[in-house]
């Protein structure tokens, strides 16, 4: 065998383990999930076969729809909230040392906290009596603008884009600074030889060096965002009157309060078919010949 058959074996063998691992824990929970869409169960007992029963009456529920819209507006907050964030802090990161510390701070801060610490500060953030939002509003004079940010339906959506642009930011930032970074030396200097410099540079040679790495934060900002739970869960819980439902909260109350497995795995089959539809229309959007 030749070194190079010998080096893929180890990397086979290498790899195995966590093969068999996301096999076991991922993928076949996916199929699992997907069969029992086709039965009314309870999570005990026996369960009864309904055909598409569960997937007629995901598209006919109101409150489905509802969390769905609630989550492209989710989504569209993070591809065009955080993807351009944190690129933009990776460039200040490269270039200016003295914001360092400030951007590590306000940016890692939360990839150190758990999503409910989070949720519970932003929650007294919004609060409408002792939360400090209402509080600098009503010291800058702006008393009208104060609101019932998580109560409001007609702002509690938008409220909490806030807090999931900034807690997920630190991931994106750490994959563009990784980028910029492994970037030639060289590109600069022929850059600068050819008096390419400021934005004609960004957009001519770093986007272009940087487009895939770009393509991966998008994927990763979509599946992310249609599986967001836990800072809705500890913030709003979905309310109030569904406004704030995403589809993996509408998927979990189905499950898990009214104990309905069967709706409940129709519901999250459904939520793979619209990520792997996003995702594959992003990417084809984003394909080099389509710029």
């Amino acid at each position: 065998m030749t070194s190079t058959g010998r080096a893929r074996g180890f990397i086979a063998i290498a790899l195995l383990p966590a093969l068999l691992l996301f096999l076991f824990f991922v993928i076949v929970p996916i199929f699992w999930s997907a069969y029992y869409g086709f039965f009314d169960w309870k999570g005990i007992g026996s369960a009864k076969f309904i055909g598409f029963g569960n997937y007629a009456e995901v598209i006919h529920d109101p409150v489905f729809w509802r969390s769905f819209k609630n989550n492209m507006l989710i989504v569209a907050a993070s591809v065009f909230g955080q993807v351009p964030i944190a690129l933009v802090l990776a460039l200040l990161l490269l270039r200016n040392a003295w914001i360092h510390k400030f951007i590590r701070t306000s940016v890692f801060m939360p990839m150190v906290l758990s999503s409910v610490v989070v949720g519970i500060i932003w929650g007294y953030i919004y609060h409408p009596e002792i939360g400090i939002l209402n509080f600098l509003l009503d010291r800058l004079g702006l008393a009208s603008w104060k609101r019932q940010w998580l109560s409001d339906p007609s702002v509690s959506m938008y409220s909490l884009m806030v807090p999931i642009i900034w807690n997920y930011i630190g991931p994106y930032l750490i994959l563009f600074l990784a980028a910029l970074q492994n970037i030639p030396s060289e590109m600069d200097d022929a850059a600068k030889i050819d008096g390419a410099q400021g934005s004609r540079k960004l957009f001519s040679i770093t986007l272009p060096l940087i487009w895939d790495t770009i393509k991966v934060a998008v994927v990763l900002c979509i599946s992310g965002s249609l599986k967001a739970f836990d800072l809705i869960y500890i913030m709003t819980g979905g309310g109030p009157a569904h406004s704030t439902e995403l589809l993996a909260s509408y998927m979990y109350n189905n499950t898990f309060s009214i104990y309905r497995f069967g709706y409940g795995s129709a519901v999250s089959t459904t939520i793979i078919l619209i990520s792997l539809v996003l995702i594959a229309g992003s990417q084809y959007l984003m394909k080099r010949d389509n710029r």
